[in-house]
């Protein structure tokens, strides 16, 4: 079992940052390929951004290329999401993800195993 806690969801007006926290424990956390996704009420989860184990490539939606950046701390057991330029349509619950599968489904929800009970991010315009 792998236990996620996502931190530093909140209000932010458009063009403002925000820096989402995801604390790791349980498993060996630089086993697993990490993900950010985020969802609206009623709509489905929604890939945002992912990092292989060791850091060293990171993927990302188009709609938040350029503007996150996803890195993670296998020391700490943590992983992160910049997020810069923040726009209205960025509003939603924001979730950490860990999988044990292969990062080639790094944005298929239904590839993770572990999930975060989700942060709120709302950015007003």
């Amino acid at each position: 079992q792998v236990q996620l806690v996502e931190s530093g969801g909140g209000l932010v007006q458009a063009g403002g940052s925000l820096r989402l926290s995801c604390a790791a424990s349980g498993r060996t956390f630089s086993n697993y390929v990490m993900g950010w996704f985020r969802q609206a009420p009623g709509k489905e989860r929604e890939f945002v951004a992912a990092i292989n184990r060791t850091g060293g490539r990171t993927y990302y939606a188009d709609s938040v290329k350029g503007r996150f950046t996803i890195s993670r701390d296998n020391a700490k057991n943590a992983v992160y999401l910049q997020m810069n330029s923040l726009k209205p349509e960025d509003t939603d619950v924001y979730y950490c993800a860990a999988t044990a599968s292969s990062s080639y489904f790094y944005a298929r929800a239904d590839k993770y195993d572990y999930w975060g009970q989700g942060t709120q991010v709302t950015v007003s315009s």
